[in-house]
């Protein structure tokens, strides 16, 4: 497995699939990845294989992957005012790059089991060598909010695209508007989603502003897990 303490607090494989439900912020998530691995000084590709939602996907985020030294790889038509299932050939070739060890490549999948169906296209060839695959998880978005749902939404996506869970991200947080109670509320989801399949939860996501003020080392307790600050890249219209 790929170490990349230098970026963050977890271990992987070249080959990342970052997947949830629809809002938990896996893209924010995605972003953080590829810019920390990056800025390690690894070669990184994001593939945005997001075909089904057409906001709030990596794509949006061209420059600042291109300002950081990362190939994103897109949906054809993506950036343009017309949105279809299309899919570019340079995924397989992402894909099969990592696995040959020439450079880290993450997949930031469409949300739950309908967006994720995108991934068993390349599941056959994902298969043939290691991959991690990270279930990102938040309690304040809609239908995540208890373990159980967060469970139930976990295994649609492996049965969709025919791939097994790694671990668990636990993000739950609300972006702009967290505070250290509505955190700290919330630490321990994660922690309680993988002990309920029995996988484990490789970090928890902070805002860095708060990790930033976290003077007294509440967020850093290693009870709570990894703790991962992250920049909000990903924005509503209105913020």
């Amino acid at each position: 497995m790929l170490t990349l303490s230098e970026a963050v607090p977890f271990r992987a494989e070249r080959l990342v699939i970052v997947c949830g439900h629809y809002g938990v912020g896996k893209t924010n998530f995605a972003l953080n990845l590829a810019i920390d691995t990056a800025k390690a000084g690894h070669k990184v590709t994001l593939v945005d294989l997001d075909i089904v939602n057409p906001y709030f996907r990596s794509s949006d985020y061209g420059k600042l992957l291109d300002d950081t030294g990362i190939e994103l790889v897109a949906p054809v038509l993506a950036g343009t005012s017309v949105d279809v299932p299309s899919l570019s050939p340079r995924v397989l070739s992402a894909i099969e790059h990592a696995q040959k060890g020439e450079s880290v490549t993450i997949i930031d999948a469409g949300g739950d089991d309908v967006g994720a169906g995108a991934l068993g296209r390349f599941s056959g060839v994902i298969r043939q060598a290691p991959y991690t695959m990270i279930v990102v998880v938040n309690a304040y978005r809609n239908l995540t909010q208890t373990v159980g749902d967060a469970v139930t939404i976990l295994r649609e996506i492996e049965a969709s695209s025919g791939l097994s869970a790694s671990c668990v991200a636990n993000n739950s947080h609300l972006k702009q508007s967290t505070t250290s109670e509505s955190l700290l509320a919330q630490i321990d989801f994660g922690n309680r989603v993988a002990l309920e399949v029995d996988l484990p939860c490789v970090c928890t996501c902070i805002p860095k502003t708060l990790a930033n003020e976290d003077v007294n080392g509440v967020f850093a307790d290693s009870a709570h897990g990894n703790i991962y600050p992250v920049s909000i890249y990903v924005k509503t219209p209105w913020e």
